[in-house]
């Protein structure tokens, strides 16, 4: 969520804050907010497709200097749209915001881009860092709120809304959160990470007495995420507001005029006034439904952290099976899963990738088919928000995503599973119970693969790999040679990565490994400097990403019959895997890059030749 021009004005003005030392004390983070902040924080290539190493290093440096100040932090992630998709035309339109960010980023203009899978490597990392996180069902702001107001602690956001919420101990903005300038306490107290939080109690009275009950009707007339009334048009057309002009001239008017009310009912009423008659009771209820998005959840979220039992009704509604709503809770399944269950609609979201041909997504679109298909075959007996009963007929999803420059909407059908694999077990409910090895060639016949091929692959790098040979045998146009090679190494290079860099101290590092490993550092400081871009390039390697996220999707919901690769070993490193493209177009000497470690070396040519078989 967040209110329109909020932000802006309370940031102008600095006055609405008090500082804070932030030490010994629970923290609830806005999860969707943070892995935002530090990713575009994190000097990433955004337009090579990002590097994931370097940002898992940024949320690894963030909780380190929270667990150096005693601060006990508990993430709560945002999960799908919800069953009522209140947040769609938002959601488009970010959609059509981040598309013409990505072609910017693809003619050489500056920007920043979320890269595909950064979501997934945040949650990778609080997972080896052993940081409490909850994925909600839907929106998190109102279930973070009624957990900081349970546990009496600040909320860390960069969301608006909590401005507006009724906070026990406030909201520090992470624009005011200098985790990186940790500051040495006096005495016994110990240091702590200097902040600021936001004071709704200075805010009020900055506009004469305004009852902090107002708020929530401020951020509901003034437009947020969820609604956008141009019906009130009319109402601000009529009333004078006493604002200062500028830009925030309309939103310090909107609260000027609050301030003359007791309480929300009585301003309700003198907003219905200047109204057409016809349309009183529809905004009535329209604006005290929204309001009470400003109420915080009474999901009760310190019972999932204490005994990992997440219930709220609007899960219960959905009727989904316990096992995906555990796995929902848990982050064991992305939002995508949910959206598609329940809504039969997905966003893919957009790269920098060649605006000209068909969207980086479609290599991935028979996989994602199947994901349908599986999430579907249940539908017959699943209360879903589909408007049509499913018969015969295959389930169909509406995917928004890119045609050249424009954001649209396609129906994808879902793909008809065989009845004779494994018998009948692929329905939803009872996919816990298929055999593993079963679950396993389900997935790697999806991506054209048998175990055999595999065998000679470490098992972390399996899906990777199946992966890959997927993309070399589905992209359009074809994979060309060089840009394999380059993947291929750049896979190599964060294994030498992980080995040399390993905290283990019971892991033995060959000298060889360490000899690689500095030789290739110093290739990679001098080439990385080469600022060349190669479009038709970009756009492959951004199907390679397409077909990965895919690829994870499925593995997770057939509950990993493959190791999940680790996004933060260095798996992706677009800047790296460009370097290495240029240089095997001019030099196939590249391809001898870890020759000083015969392990690596060897692990290049086992990769090489299960793609090439």
């Amino acid at each position: 969520m967040g209110i329109r021009g909020l932000t802006g004005f309370v940031e102008e003005r600095g006055a609405f804050f008090t500082d804070l030392r932030v030490r010994d004390t629970k923290l609830v983070i806005d999860g969707s907010s943070l892995y935002h902040r530090l990713c575009f924080a994190s000097a990433v290539d955004f337009r090579r497709g990002g590097d994931y190493g370097s940002f898992a290093a940024a949320v690894r440096e963030f909780f380190g200097s929270l667990r150096a100040c005693r601060v006990a932090p508990f993430v709560v992630l945002d999960g799908g749209r919800g069953a009522d998709d209140r947040k769609l035309p938002t959601l488009r339109g970010r959609a059509a915001e981040r598309l013409r960010a990505a072609h910017g980023l693809s003619r050489g203009e500056g920007g920043c881009l979320m890269p595909l899978l950064a979501r997934e490597a945040f949650v990778q990392v609080l997972g080896r860092l052993g940081v409490p996180f909850v994925q909600c069902f839907a929106e998190a702001d109102r279930e973070i709120a009624g957990l900081a107001n349970r546990w009496g602690c600040p909320v860390l956001s960069l969301d608006s809304d909590f401005c507006v919420f009724d906070l026990v101990a406030g909201y520090c903005p992470l624009s005011h959160f200098q985790w990186q300038s940790v500051c040495a306490g006096e005495g016994a107290q110990g240091c702590y990470v200097p902040a600021r939080c936001f004071s709704a109690a200075k805010f009020c009275r900055h506009f004469g007495r305004l009852n902090r009950t107002l708020l929530p009707l401020f951020a509901v007339m003034n437009g947020n995420d969820y609604i956008d009334l141009a019906a009130l048009e009319v109402f601000f057309s009529k009333v004078r507001l006493a604002g200062k002009g500028g830009k925030h001239g309309r939103l310090q008017g909107l609260l000027n005029w609050l301030a003359q009310f007791a309480e929300p009912t009585e301003a309700v009423d003198n907003v219905l006034k200047h109204l057409k008659k016809h349309q009183r009771e529809e905004i009535r209820e329209l604006l005290c439904t929204s309001v009470e998005d400003y109420t915080p959840s009474d999901v009760n979220l310190e019972d999932f952290f204490q005994n990992g039992k997440y219930e709220c009704e609007a899960a219960r509604k959905a009727g989904l099976p316990q096992w995906v709503l555990d796995a929902l809770a848990k982050g064991k399944l992305p939002p995508f899963i949910s959206d598609a269950l329940i809504l039969r609609s997905t966003f893919l979201h957009v790269q920098v990738e060649n605006m000209q041909r068909p969207s980086a997504h479609s290599a991935a679109l028979p996989i994602r088919q199947v994901i349908y298909g599986l999430l579907l075959k249940v539908s017959q007996n699943t209360e879903t928000a589909s408007p049509s009963k499913q018969t015969n007929e295959l389930p169909v999803v509406s995917e928004f995503d890119r045609l050249q420059k424009t954001l649209k909407k396609t129906s994808v059908q879902a793909a008809s599973l065989p009845t004779d694999f494994c018998g009948d077990h692929f329905l939803l409910d009872k996919l816990m119970e298929v055999p593993m090895l079963c679950r396993q060639m389900f997935l790697l016949e999806t991506l054209g693969m048998k175990m055999s091929f595999l065998e000679s692959v470490p098992s972390h790098l399996q899906l990777p790999i199946a992966v890959t040979c997927y993309w070399v045998c589905c992209s359009e146009p074809k994979v060309k040679l060089h840009q394999l090679k380059a993947l291929l190494l750049m896979i190599v290079s964060g294994e030498l990565h992980g080995t040399t860099n390993d905290p283990d101290p019971t892991v033995v590092r060959a000298e060889d490994d360490n000899i690689a490993y500095n030789e290739f550092l110093k290739w990679k400081e001098k080439k990385l400097q080469n600022k060349d871009f190669d479009l038709d390039a970009a756009h492959s390697f951004c199907q390679w990403q397409c077909c990965l996220q895919m690829g994870l999707y499925l593995n997770q919901l057939l509950c990993t019959p493959l190791s999940e690769p680790d996004l933060t070993h260095r798996l992706y490193n677009g800047t790296l895997v460009h370097r290495l493209y240029q240089e095997l177009k001019s030099t196939s000497s590249v391809e001898n890059l870890f020759s000083s470690s015969p392990k690596m070396t060897q692990l290049y040519q086992v990769l090489l030749n299960t793609v090439e078989s």
